[in-house]
């Protein structure tokens, strides 16, 4: 038998909607990628790096929205893997530059179509007019209160 339960104030809860909804991209993009041993936000990164190369991990930070400690440490990881590689900045010798590695590009050619499927299946639970503008939404989200927690 079907469980109807209702999850009261959760139903309509943005902060609570927003978490499941983000389990569900998760799980698709496990599903999608299966042994590419690839976090989403590893991915994420592993995209920021490549639209900006030798971008410092703060600006890796401000385009992902990862805290600097796990980034810092997911940057770690992916140098260890080989698919990034990180040096001192000129300007600032306590600074990183980060770039893709050639193993990185491959990875990240790799794994760019399930990540664009896992996409268009989250997307297709809504209807074609819908999507546009529930992406302009997010997006918005996103900017807005990124601002607001910079400036405190």
């Amino acid at each position: 038998m079907k469980n109807n339960h209702r999850s009261g104030a959760l139903d309509i809860s943005a902060l609570h909607l927003l978490h499941r909804a983000g389990q569900c991209a998760e799980v698709l993009f496990t599903n999608e990628t299966g042994k590419a041993d690839l976090t989403p936000r590893q991915y994420a990164i592993l995209a920021s790096v490549a639209h900006n190369p030798d971008i410092s991990q703060t600006g890796l930070v401000e385009q992902t929205g990862v805290d600097r400690s796990t980034l810092a440490d997911i940057v770690r990881r992916l140098v260890k893997k080989g698919l990034l590689q990180r040096k001192r900045t000129r300007r600032d010798a306590r600074m990183y530059a980060v770039r893709l590695t050639q193993k990185g590009q491959s990875a990240l050619s790799a794994i760019k179509p399930a990540a664009a499927r896992v996409d268009q299946r989250l997307l297709s639970v809504l209807a074609t007019g819908q999507r546009g503008d529930f992406i302009e939404a997010l997006g918005e989200i996103v900017k807005v209160m990124s601002r607001q927690a910079a400036e405190r």
